[in-house]
């Protein structure tokens, strides 16, 4: 093992590369993008777009990720969902990365991965969904369509799976969850 030091410089060079991919690739996982997206409407059965999270999906619950729906993305070869958090106070985080979901796929259960999908790293380098902790973060489950499945193992390191993910965007959606109840 690496010392704590080490440790805590790659957790900020980690982050660091996350908040740089999630505000650029060309836009896409971050705020606008400069090119015309499709749009894709996602929902959930458990909270509304701006409503806070259940503490069900939070760190303080046992349930893993919330169920999600989504349209819009027919003609896509593979999708991708990313949860994110982007916290001024405490930065970038991103806290699941799913890949590969077959584009027939339009819903996710709870604490749930789609056969045949596979899960990149997140921030904190592990794998598989990482509940959101910050009772005042602003929690973004966004889905994309992609023109190709990607080429990625299960694991992969994140900024590899987001600029992957940037590169093959062809449609985009977002529900977002307004801090933590």
């Amino acid at each position: 093992m690496g010392s704590p030091r080490k440790s805590a410089v790659a957790r900020v060079a980690l982050a660091t590369t996350a908040a740089a991919v999630l505000a650029s690739g060309c836009g896409i996982l971050g705020g606008g993008s400069p090119r015309n997206l499709d749009l894709i409407s996602v929902s959930s059965p458990r909270f509304r777009d701006g409503a806070p999270l259940p503490p069900d999906y939070s760190c303080k619950g046992g349930q893993g990720n919330p169920p999600l729906r989504w349209s819009g993305t027919a003609g896509a070869k593979s999708v991708a969902l990313v949860v994110d958090d982007n916290n001024p106070r405490i930065g970038a985080e991103v806290h699941w990365v799913v890949f590969n979901i077959d584009p027939n796929t339009t819903e996710l259960g709870e604490n749930d991965v789609p056969r045949g999908a596979r899960q990149g790293q997140t921030t904190n380098g592990k794998v598989g969904y990482t509940p959101p902790c910050e009772a005042d973060g602003s929690y973004r489950f966004t889905v994309y369509a992609l023109n190709s499945e990607l080429d990625l193992q299960q694991g992969a390191p994140l900024s590899e799976t987001l600029e992957n993910i940037a590169d093959h965007t062809i449609a985009r959606g977002r529900l977002t969850a307004a801090t933590i109840e």
